[in-house]
């Protein structure tokens, strides 16, 4: 491994190469502001990037030409960049991107890695994410890390050695943070509904966004619940802090919070160093269907866009615009339907504000694709109730899904609810 003060990486990647790195507060946020400045001198180049924090990749910043941009996601500065078409949207399952990522048309060539400072044994961990991305790291030409010593080294995760690094950086600066998005009064609601099909000892997984966050702070009467998900946020630090997310009923990893990544603020990066209550896992195993499915009562609970009155889900397309994702949304209700006592949940509230006027989110159709099929059998809240879809016929499932509409909106969904069963 070399370490450059300033790197050039035209030393390193060449015209035609796919990169890849981490997302949120993994990302090496200095490989690739250098990357967006050195682009256009190097030829042409594709990356894949997840959820940005403070990613240098925006339509200022991001050149029309030399750099194609992919991602499994519209979130953040992610949707500008695919409205004006500078986005590549792969709409896969979460699962499925380690084997993407490390084998096949596209393959990472290379991989910027964001890594704590070496321990005793001279490791690097990988620190706030390993995710998706590490799997790359096995197959990559070459590997650029970004060594930060403001970055926790974490259990759990894999470790680099100065033989699996090609060249890196050392810099000193606070990793893109994810704060603790504000909720209204209506999630909220949603939340505490949400909360009270938590049983006491659950596994929990959650999503990304004030929805998913918001259920987690309802939570903190709850007893003996454990953690295993694709992300660990700030909220669930506190949960395990006051030791209500204990972990101690989990069928696998009892006593530890098992997450791919972190998406909080320093709090949580000061909290996660070396810290055996937590560890951090690749998708390979967060997503894996065995380990969800054997988690004894999983309940997974992921925020959506709208959901039609078979329980079809969109959490992608919102106003015609690319912003949510497929994500592992998929692989978690999965899971959840086939774990014991598990309880897949899709929560939104049933109407969303917008500049004109209120737009519903239980629907007669859907205004975008189908991200989750009906075949998965999930549960849907809203401010106004719980429609459990499992087990249920076309027919149970409008009327279930009605019964969660905002009431000034039912009279009309019940009236198109013939052509809705005519048409399945």
């Amino acid at each position: 491994m070399r370490i450059d003060p300033a790197i050039d990486l035209a030393q390193h990647i060449r015209p035609g190469d796919t990169i890849t790195w981490g997302q949120t507060c993994a990302e090496p946020a200095t490989l690739v502001e250098e990357l967006v400045a050195q682009a256009e001198g190097i030829g042409d180049l594709r990356c894949f990037v997840g959820i940005p924090a403070q990613s240098a990749l925006t339509l200022d910043t991001v050149p029309a030409s030399g750099l194609t941009v992919h991602s499994y996601c519209g979130a953040g500065t992610n949707a500008a960049l695919h409205g004006a078409e500078r986005l590549e949207i792969w709409p896969v399952h979460y699962s499925t991107l380690p084997a993407l990522l490390s084998g096949g048309d596209f393959h990472a060539d290379v991989v910027l890695v964001q890594v704590s400072p070496p321990d005793e044994h001279g490791r690097h961990s990988l620190g706030l994410g390993d995710d998706y991305f590490s799997a790359a790291i096995d197959t990559a030409r070459v590997v650029i890390a970004e060594i930060n010593d403001q970055v926790p080294f974490t259990l759990g995760a894999r470790t680099l050695g100065a033989d699996q690094i090609t060249a890196a950086v050392q810099v000193s600066r606070i990793p893109g943070e994810v704060p603790t998005p504000a909720v209204g009064d209506d999630s909220l609601a949603v939340a505490r509904r949400v909360a009270e099909l938590v049983p006491d000892g659950a596994t929990l997984q959650f999503g990304i966004g004030a929805l998913p966050e918001a259920v987690l702070a309802e939570l903190f009467e709850h007893r003996d619940l454990g953690i295993h998900s694709g992300i660990i946020n700030d909220t669930a630090m506190r949960l395990v802090e006051a030791g209500v997310a204990n972990g101690t009923r989990k069928t696998n990893d009892p006593g530890v919070a098992i997450g791919g990544l972190f998406g909080g603020t320093r709090d949580l990066f000061a909290w996660a160093h070396r810290n055996p209550a937590v560890e951090l896992r690749p998708t390979a195993y967060t997503h894996d269907p065995q380990v969800l499915a054997t988690s004894y009562q999983l309940v997974a609970i992921n925020a959506a866009i709208e959901v039609d009155l078979t329980g079809q889900v969109n959490s992608e397309l919102a106003g015609g615009r690319y912003v949510g994702a497929v994500g592992g949304a998929v692989d978690f209700l999965r899971g959840a339907g086939r774990s014991a006592g598990g309880v897949p949940i899709v929560a939104l509230p049933s109407t969303a504000r917008s500049r004109s006027g209120p737009v519903q989110r239980i629907v007669s159709r859907l205004s975008g694709p189908t991200s989750t099929p009906r075949s998965e059998g999930i549960v849907v809240v809203t401010e106004h109730g719980v429609a459990d879809l499992r087990g249920a016929t076309l027919n149970q499932r409008v009327e279930r899904m009605i019964a969660v509409a905002d009431p000034a909106h039912r009279a009309e969904l019940d009236a198109r609810a013939d052509r809705v069963l005519a048409s399945v």
